[in-house]
């Protein structure tokens, strides 16, 4: 541990700046989940609110520099590939 006040603040502000971020990802992770619950159900229109939220998240993400931004669309293709596939 450091022995300087600057360096001390900057581990406390660090420490919370990254569990605010594993909050973010793991609140990502359960929207995406719930889409793929919905795709499973068969339930579309169910799966299309959940997209909706779910792509909202993951442009935050990419904006915060969580994610990068061919992961975001990467995930929303796949997401909207299995919506598309319910009919």
């Amino acid at each position: 541990m450091a022995h300087m006040k600057q360096q001390i603040k900057r581990y406390k502000n660090d420490y919370k700046k990254h569990a605010k971020n594993v909050a973010f990802k793991s609140a990502l992770k359960t929207e995406i989940k719930k889409v793929l619950a919905a795709v499973e159900a068969g339930n579309k229109e169910e799966a299309i609110k959940a997209y909706n939220s779910c792509a909202s998240k993951l442009d935050s993400s990419v904006s915060k520099g969580l994610h990068k931004k061919n992961y975001a669309s990467n995930q929303k293709s796949r997401l909207q590939k299995k919506i598309n596939s319910l009919g």
